[in-house]
């Protein structure tokens, strides 16, 4: 014979309501202790304090003081300026005429010879380089020779003058500065040597280079065509010493 159980004794119905709310209340009962703060007690003494506020009235002379009154403006001065103006007046009036034309405008016909034309002669300032020049510079001492030879003439007569006036500059030579100065000018027209510009390591040797350049002699100026041109030549010049 099974014996029955009655469900209404049993112990573990309803455990997981009773865990819910406990667990509920540990969880309050947590946050409060969390919560709870603690002050620090001083002996604090309070009393009443009766202030009376004290008004001090002070009293405050009154002054008559006798001043002049202040001076009237001067009269205002008017000043009348009458001009008796005519009431009629001579405009000039100014007729502007149209410039436009039209067809029945007659168009004066007018013959231009030859000779009534003026050419004005231009001098063109032409600067030619050295290499196509088709009469080179002619260097003193070079006349009389063909093409070929006065352009040979002219560069030998450029190192030549190059060496004879040659000057190491003394700071030059004591910085130990040294190297090659290509130095470019013109001839113009009249054969003498201007726009002397120069490049090189330093300026010292490029001072010394243009010195040299400017001492050259006037010469017989390029022709292109017939006439005086100007002429572009470069000449290199080398700064080197050997060490003791």
């Amino acid at each position: 014979m099974e014996a029955k159980k009655n469900p209404q004794t049993e112990i573990g119905r309803n455990s997981s309501i009773y865990f819910a709310i406990g667990l509920n209340i540990m969880l309050f009962l947590s946050w409060q202790a969390l919560e709870y703060r603690t002050y620090e007690k001083s002996d604090v003494e309070i009393d009443i304090l009766n202030v009376e506020a004290e008004e001090e009235e002070e009293e405050i002379p009154i002054l008559n003081i006798n001043m002049p009154p202040p001076p009237p403006p001067p009269p205002a001065v008017i000043q009348q300026n009458i001009q008796i103006v005519e009431d009629v007046v001579d405009i000039e009036e100014t007729v502007i005429e149209s410039t436009e034309t039209n067809q029945d405008d007659a168009i004066e016909e007018r013959v231009v010879s030859v000779s009534d034309v003026y050419v004005e002669d231009y001098e063109e300032d032409v600067e030619v380089a050295f290499a196509v020049i088709e009469s080179v510079p002619v260097f003193p001492g070079c006349e009389g020779k063909s093409r070929a030879e006065t352009k040979e003439c002219f560069q030998n007569k450029i190192q030549k003058h190059v060496m004879d006036n040659f000057e190491y500059p003394k700071t030059a030579l004591e910085m130990g500065i040294q190297g090659r100065v290509s130095v470019v000018f013109v001839i113009d027209t009249k054969g003498h040597t201007i726009n002397v510009r120069s490049r090189g390591p330093d300026r010292l040797l490029e001072e010394e280079a243009e010195r040299i350049i400017n001492l050259l002699p006037q010469m017989k100026p390029g022709m292109q065509r017939g006439r005086p041109v100007k002429v572009s030549y470069a000449v290199p010049i080398y700064f080197k010493f050997r060490p003791s």
